[in-house]
């Protein structure tokens, strides 16, 4: 307890898909919660996907089917570590709390949406706007090419498209609106002149006429930062065809509706989240972590905490980092680090396996961070997302379904622990 009388709170370091994910769950479950953030996350460069595994290494049709040959030939990888059935377990609990997007899809079989470029990426639980997108054969796609929309390319999506299967069709249809004179415009700033039904409209009454019986309209992921899902619904009954959202290079519309979602969720149950808090230190008392320190504009600040879940991600978000005498460390507690080859590091080839991909933070089944001998080292930090070690998310296609199922995985193991 606190001096004041009140429980301590569990802690979560980081706001990726991860952190709050394993936040919200953690207050649905009635725990005093606060996230301790030093920036959004991934959330806002993603699709907003989750993929759960889309190559392994060929193409996966189905993860469901795919998923226990993989976890036996890779012991070590964080599906392995909590098993099978957690993961549909926190893809059916994510989609159970979240409205608005609205996510449809299970791991019995991957949906194949066109990127930004127009190439089929596999995944398994995807926004219902993006749906209608699955690349099929003989499918045929209008791409509706924006004025002035920053970085997005219709007839460079429609072509990728074009080859992406057997008798498919893919054309761009470019149109005209009214943006003031604007040039570069970027996807957030698209996304709010989606509020204006007359502008709405205005799209709607360019296309029609122009499309196929048969396509179905992409457009790109603009459809509005709140709401999407009723303009989407209203694109779709003023085409009366099938239309659907294709993500856009960053920033991300719908990883931006994702993370509003989620923090939005976490809230409403009573979890608090402060930014621009990155973690400097902690206090410790023999195997347990009893506080967290900050360091933010406002000076130093300490967190007490009953438990702490770490998902500050991996290399690309600074939770692992090398150091100039390439010593790899693990950047918040100093947890021991595995996967790290004491040969070479780095190999030519871009797309080669490289040495350090899978280096991370080692667990156990309940996520608890150990050393090389399998022992416990930080009893009530669990560990989740991008920070664990044994797996190469951009080539399995698996990033979002590791943050979502471990970071559930994290948060049900602290809640079970404390009954």
């Amino acid at each position: 307890m606190r001096a004041d009388g009140t429980p301590h709170e569990v802690v979560v370091v980081g706001a990726g898909v991860a952190g709050l994910v394993a936040a919200l769950r953690l207050a649905k479950g009635g725990r005093r919660v606060r996230v301790l953030a030093k920036g959004v996350g991934a959330t806002h460069l993603t699709g907003a996907t989750v993929d759960v595994l889309g190559y392994s290494p060929e193409r996966v049709g189905s993860p469901a089917a795919a998923l226990p040959g993989f976890v036996a030939a890779h012991p070590d990888h964080p599906y392995a570590r909590i098993g099978i059935g957690v993961v549909d377990e926190a893809l059916s609990w994510l989609k159970g709390h979240l409205a608005d997007p609205r996510y449809v899809g299970d791991t019995g079989r991957n949906f194949r949406l066109p990127t930004a470029v127009g190439v089929p990426k596999p995944s398994a639980v995807v926004p219902q706007t993006m749906a209608a997108g699955d690349v099929v054969d003989g499918k045929s796609f209008a791409i509706v090419g924006l004025p002035a929309l920053k970085d997005f390319y219709a007839d460079l999506v429609a072509g990728n498209l074009a080859l992406a299967g057997d008798g498919i069709e893919a054309r761009a249809v470019p149109v005209g609106l009214d943006l003031d004179g604007r040039v570069d415009v970027t996807p957030p700033a698209y996304a709010r002149r989606f509020a204006d039904p007359d502008f709405r409209a205005e799209l709607a009454f360019s296309l029609r006429g122009r499309l196929g019986a048969d396509e179905v309209v992409g457009v790109p992921a603009v459809l509005g930062l709140a709401g999407a899902e009723a303009v989407w619904e209203e694109l779709e009954g003023r085409l009366e065809r099938p239309v659907f959202e294709i993500p856009t290079l960053p920033p991300s519309v719908p990883g931006l509706r994702l993370f509003d979602a989620l923090m939005g969720a976490l809230r409403r149950a009573g979890g608090r989240v402060v930014m621009g808090a990155p973690v400097v230190g902690a206090e410790r008392e023999g195997n347990l972590v009893r506080g967290l320190y900050t360091e933010a504009a406002n000076g130093r600040r300490y967190y007490p905490a009953s438990h702490v879940v770490l998902a500050s991600g991996g290399w690309a978000a600074g939770g692992i980092e090398m150091d100039g005498s390439w010593a790899v460390r693990e950047t918040v507690l100093d947890l021991p680090v595995c996967g790290v080859p004491a040969g070479a590091r780095f190999l030519p080839g871009y797309l080669d396996h490289q040495p350090l991909a899978g280096a991370g933070v080692a667990v156990d089944r309940s996520l608890r961070p150990v050393d090389g001998e399998g022992d416990v080292v930080l009893a009530n930090v669990r560990v989740a997302g991008a920070t664990l070690a044994g797996a190469e998310p951009w080539k399995e296609k698996s990033g979002d379904g590791i943050s979502v199922s471990t970071g559930y995985h994290a948060a049900v193991s602290i809640l079970a622990e404390e009954g």
